[in-house]
């Protein structure tokens, strides 16, 4: 199988390391238009499909192996591989950003750097942990979507993109869930929504920036400073915004973070 047919794989970019872009659920590379071309100058710019979504091979998508996130790890660094790319900057929105995690913990010599936007390692509260929601939340959610999807991706886009004066926003993030197909969309949430990736990240070295919202339905704060405490290198910014999908909401603000993140450390002189 040709692996970049299978993830959609896009490259731009005139810079000599590459910066891969991972979107997250229910959404395509396109989501990342407003961040990626600030970039282009600087890096050789990778955007892709994970497999299930947007345009990549459907037929690919097996439930038995997309059963976890490794599935999707595997495919990012096959993509890598396949375009010989050695220290790459990775930035991945929501799932992605543990599917980050898990490619940086298995192929270090391949990523860089992490750039974290609106991560979670695990939604579920557990003991001395504020996921942000109740097994109760999950199983409501879920079971909703199995009723409704359409409904479903209707009354809760609104609420994971915020900004309610931008309705534009959700009414993107709506149609980007609606194009998704509701069979799979169901499987990768239910994958997604029950993870629990936090002892993979003890195995990560790489430098990684985690990029948060202030008010974010899906990942409390609580959860960038647990990532900040167990992730080895890493800073924690905080945006003053709300949402979980920042690229879109304050694209100038996330591409600000990035960039002094990526900044070159300056040499003290002797």
């Amino acid at each position: 199988m040709d692996v970049l047919k299978r993830n959609n794989v896009t490259v731009t970019g005139a810079g000599t390391q590459a910066m891969l872009f991972v979107h997250g659920f229910g959404c395509d590379q396109h989501m990342w238009r407003l961040v990626a071309p600030a970039f282009e100058d600087r890096y050789r710019v990778v955007l892709l499909d994970l497999v299930g979504a947007g345009q990549s091979d459907l037929t690919a998508y097996d439930p038995d192996r997309y059963n976890s996130l490794s599935a999707h790890a595997d495919d990012i660094l096959e993509v890598l591989a396949a375009l010989d790319l050695p220290d790459v900057v990775l930035v991945g929105h929501s799932v992605s950003a543990m599917i980050g995690v898990l490619a940086a913990a298995r192929a270090p010599d391949r990523i860089a750097r992490l750039v974290l936007v609106a991560p979670s390692p695990r939604y579920l509260n557990d003991t001395d942990y504020n996921g942000g929601f109740e097994q109760a939340d999950i199983e409501e959610l879920l079971q909703a979507m199995d009723s409704n999807y359409l409904g479903w991706s209707a009354s809760i886009t609104p609420v994971i993109m915020g900004h309610l004066d931008q309705p534009e926003l959700a009414a993107e993030l709506n149609n980007s869930f609606c194009r998704t197909d509701p069979t799979i969309a169901r499987h990768f949430a239910r994958v997604t929504f029950l993870s629990d990736n936090r002892a993979d990240l003890a195995r990560v070295r790489t430098p990684a920036l985690i990029l948060q919202c202030a008010h974010d339905a899906l990942a409390p704060l609580a959860v960038g400073t647990y990532l900040r405490q167990h992730l080895a290198d890493s800073e924690l910014v905080v945006l003053d915004t709300s949402g979980h999908c920042p690229h879109l909401s304050a694209p100038q603000a996330t591409i600000a973070a990035m960039n002094t993140f990526l900044s070159p450390v300056p040499q003290e002189h002797a």
